[in-house]
Formats: C-alpha cells, sequence, structure tokens
C-alpha cells in the first residue's frame, strides 16, 4: 500500500475512491498555482491513507456483520443484495425530485425539557431556508394530491358553500368555543400519530432544500449531543434505571462490563419492547454512519472536502473501542431497515390509485415522480423475506392496546426531543428521519383502515400528508444510503488487505 496511491474519480453525483497513481488530478481551486494544487491533492491522498489504515483495524467489524436478524426471518446478505441493486438507485433518484426535495420545518420550536443551551461548532451547522421564489408553486399551495379537473371543480363548489355554512355557523360561536372545536380536531387527528408533529402554519415553519443541506458531521458533540440521546434511551426506552446501556459515559463505571447483563435484560422483554429499542439503536447507527461517511477532511485552500472518515468509524463501531457493541449496533441498522421497508409495501395500495398524484405544478415532473414512487413500491412488495408486525400486540386484547398506547406515546416523546437539539442541521434531519420512522410505524399498525381505502376518494379514511410522504421516503433513502454506505467500507477494506 505504501507504493500506491489513492484519489477520488467523480461519476456524476457518485464519488467513488480508486487505487491508482496520483496524477493531473484537478480539484477546481480557484486562484490558485498547480503547485498548491499537487501539495492539496497529496495532503487530502495522505489523510485518506491514514483512514482507511484506520479501517482495515475495523475489518473484524464487516467480516462479523453477517446471518440471521434477531426477531426476523431474514438475513443481512439477503438485505445487501436487494437494496444496494435494487432500492438504493431508484430511492436515489427519487428523493431528489422537487417533490421530496422540499421539506417544510420548524427550526426554531424551543425545547420541552431543557434550555438549549449548545451551539455548532462549525458553520456548516446552519441550515439555509428556501426563498418563496424558489419553492414549487405546487407545493406553496398546500395540496399536494391534484385530481382532474372535472373533481377539482365539483370540489371546490362543495368547498365554498360549505366555508359559507360554517362561516355563519362560526360568527355566533365565542372565541373560547372555536378554540375548544380546534382542540378537538387537532386531538382527534393526533391521535394514531407516532409524533409530534410541526404546526405548518406557524410563521416559523419554512421550506429547506433537503438536497442544498445534505446530512454530514458538523462537530457537534459532547455534553448537550449526549443529553439528547440519554434522554431518548434512559427515559423513553422502558429501561429500569438499574439497567446500564453498554458504553454510556454517563453512568458509573463497571469494570471489565461487556453488557451482557443489559443484553439479557432486552431479551427478557416483550417483543414490543425489544422492537422499540431496536429501532432507536438502528436509527442512531444510520445517523453516525451518515456522519462518518460524510465527514470533513479538508477544509484549506478555501474549499470544504467532505468524505468518509476511517477513524471515526473506528470509533463508532470498531470491535475494540466498541467492546463488540459496534456489530450489534449495525444489526439495528437492518432491523430499522425492515421496519421502514415493510411499512412502503404495506402503503403501495394508498398510492396506486388513479387520482394521487405528487403534485408540485409540472406535470410531466410530477408524473414521472409518481412513476419512479410506483416501481419503487413494487420492488418492497417483491421483497420475500418482510418483518411481521401480526406478532406486535396480539395478546389480550385490552392489555394489547394499552402496550401499543405507551409505545406510540413513547416514540412521540421522541419526536419532541428532536427539538432539544442543539445544532440545526443535524435537528433538521432527526426531525425528518423520526418522523418517516413514525409515519411507517403508523402505516403498519393501520392495515385495516389502508385495505379498506376507497377507490374514487380521498376524503374518508387513511390519509398521509404530504410532510409524512417526503418524510417517509427520505428517511427510508437515509436508511438505505447507510447500508450502501457499509458496502462501501466493506470494499475498502477488502481491496487494502
Amino acid at each position: 500500500m505504501c507504493a500506491r496511491w489513492l484519489h477520488p474519480v467523480i461519476f456524476g453525483d457518485d464519488c467513488c475512491w480508486h487505487l491508482g497513481k496520483v496524477h493531473d488530478v484537478q480539484f477546481d481551486l480557484a486562484n490558485n498555482s498547480r503547485m498548491s494544487e499537487v501539495r492539496g491533492s497529496l495532503w487530502r491522498t495522505t489523510f485518506l491513507a491514514i483512514s482507511i489504515f484506520g479501517l482495515l483495524k475495523s475489518c473484524q467489524i464487516t467480516q462479523s456483520l453477517t446471518g440471521v436478524l434477531d426477531d426476523c426471518f431474514c438475513d443481512i446478505e439477503s438485505i445487501d443484495v436487494f437494496n444496494n441493486l435494487k432500492i438504493f438507485p431508484l430511492i436515489r433518484k427519487l428523493i431528489e425530485r422537487d417533490f421530496f426535495r422540499y421539506y417544510r420545518v420548524n427550526l426554531k420550536r424551543p425545547c420541552p425539557f431543557w434550555p438549549d443551551d449548545s451551539h455548532c461548532s462549525i458553520r456548516d451547522c446552519h441550515v439555509e431556508p428556501c426563498a418563496e421564489s424558489e419553492i414549487p408553486v405546487g407545493i406553496k399551495s398546500g395540496n399536494y394530491n391534484k385530481y382532474s379537473l372535472a373533481a377539482n371543480s365539483i370540489r371546490d363548489i362543495k368547498e365554498c358553500e360549505q366555508a359559507h355554512e360554517l362561516g355563519a355557523i362560526n360568527s355566533t360561536l365565542s372565541n373560547q368555543s372555536k378554540e375548544a372545536f380546534q382542540d378537538w380536531a387537532h386531538h382527534d387527528d393526533a391521535q394514531d400519530h407516532f409524533c409530534g408533529l410541526d404546526d405548518e402554519t406557524s410563521p416559523d415553519a419554512e421550506y429547506v432544500d433537503l438536497r442544498l443541506n445534505p446530512e454530514r458531521y458538523t462537530g457537534y458533540k459532547g455534553p448537550s449531543a449526549w443529553r439528547v440521546w440519554n434522554s431518548i434511551y434512559e427515559e423513553n426506552c422502558f429501561k429500569p434505571r438499574s439497567v446500564y446501556r453498554p458504553l454510556n459515559p454517563l453512568a458509573p463505571s463497571r469494570g471489565d462490563d461487556d453488557g451482557e447483563g443489559f443484553y439479557n435484560w432486552l431479551e427478557g422483554l416483550c417483543l414490543e419492547k425489544r422492537v422499540f429499542y431496536r429501532l432507536i439503536s438502528g436509527l442512531h447507527s444510520s445517523i453516525n454512519i451518515h456522519l462518518c461517511a460524510e465527514h470533513l477532511l479538508d477544509e484549506s485552500w478555501g474549499k470544504a472536502v467532505w468524505g468518509p472518515n476511517g477513524h471515526e468509524f473506528r470509533r463508532r463501531f470498531g470491535s475494540a473501542e466498541t467492546k463488540g457493541e459496534g456489530t450489534r449496533r449495525l444489526k439495528n441498522l437492518y432491523f430499522v431497515y425492515l421496519i421502514e421497508l415493510r411499512a412502503l409495501s404495506k402503503v403501495a395500495p394508498y398510492f396506486e390509485r388513479a387520482f394521487i398524484n405528487l403534485y408540485t405544478g409540472n406535470v410531466q415532473e410530477d408524473t414521472a415522480t409518481k412513476d419512479l414512487l410506483l416501481q419503487i413500491l413494487t420492488e418492497t412488495k417483491a421483497f420475500p423475506m418482510h418483518f411481521d408486525e401480526s406478532s406486535m400486540f396480539a395478546g389480550h386484547k385490552i392489555e394489547a392496546q394499552r402496550l401499543k398506547e405507551e409505545f406510540r406515546l413513547h416514540f412521540k416523546n421522541i419526536s419532541r426531543i428532536m427539538d432539544c437539539v442543539g445544532c440545526d442541521k443535524c435537528r433538521l434531519w432527526g426531525k425528518l428521519q423520526t418522523q418517516g420512522l413514525g409515519t411507517a410505524l403508523r402505516i403498519l399498525f393501520s392495515e385495516k383502515e389502508i385495505k379498506n381505502l376507497p377507490e374514487n376518494s380521498s376524503s374518508k379514511g387513511f390519509q398521509l400528508t404530504r410532510q409524512e410522504i417526503v418524510a417517509l421516503l427520505n428517511a427510508f433513502g437515509r436508511l438505505s444510503t447507510s447500508i450502501k454506505e457499509l458496502h462501501n467500507f466493506r470494499t475498502l477494506l477488502k481491496d487494502h488487505r
């Protein structure tokens, strides 16, 4: 390896690292001499070589990441092939479409649990909202689903008549009664949701172009970040205080404890509570992989360079560094992938109805977007080893309903904790991915409602808002990307043994 170099070769939006001799590397560094370019490229090459050397030490992670997952009948190898060859190329194209690029979010909501006293350590934490002129007209209108012209006309007439009647009724109501009606409506709408949804009508809610604000390492770490994750795990994962999570820096020292006590406790839980923990752990692992794969490698010469950081990957997932915990974390990533994959397969009938459109105002774009979405949903339905959610909440009816409600409220509380994240970009992607997972859970446990969807009407039955659709597909895209990045790490390790 000492006699060879690494250099980046860019193909469209993809960045692949290849072995070869550094020659004629152009980094588009304006106003710098060729010698500066060479020095910059050699510096980056050296940094990457060090990162790859670090990855060699974590080789046993990827070698042990194999076999059947807990609590389901699917193996990791099958998911790798399915995702990397079929799903990832399609989902990557889909989330670049205008309908899925723009996400409305309120990043100014105060933390409901403690004062927000943290700040990003580098400027890349900042989120740049969209200017009004940049947002597609169909998205700004707030009506993501556009029906036929005739249906629109009929609906508009009915809505006009209803608005007139409602206006007459409302004029006789006191302000207190109006507020009560609004509270009831909001409460009713929130009964089956697993997330605390942002108020899209709030003046603090803004559209964000996700492509221009990618998820990557921002320098957000330390006590503030640990407080967020500690609150999630310690207060919302059905865990007693007497049971300590492995590698928790806030727990008292336990010497050589390898975490077996924790996992013995976990395996003693009912299926639903084990699933809950694995979902949160898998989401956490996915986020960590994104940060490792898109790490700030260099910002000299006035240009930031992002890419895979082997040292960071080893620190978060290495067998020695995590006392074997890294492999368990990565298996939970595959588990949450299966959950969201199952949700997409089950929600397919909702989108397969002819009148459902993903409306941005560009007819050609909207048609292509829906065709691509339906292609992805067809692939998800064909997957042969889905997670079987029917085994959850299947006991005594009253007890099962109580457990389901507890499950829902715990996850909803986690979605509220996302407003306590001190980094705007981390908060953006944390809110989106928890909303996406929450939407997937809502779909899994709405089977009857989805089966009974009316073929020619959207006014009754199971509904998804545009925000939920955007979050669902982008969150699944993030999981798909994480599994693809793991494949990239394996390839690097294999090439450099």
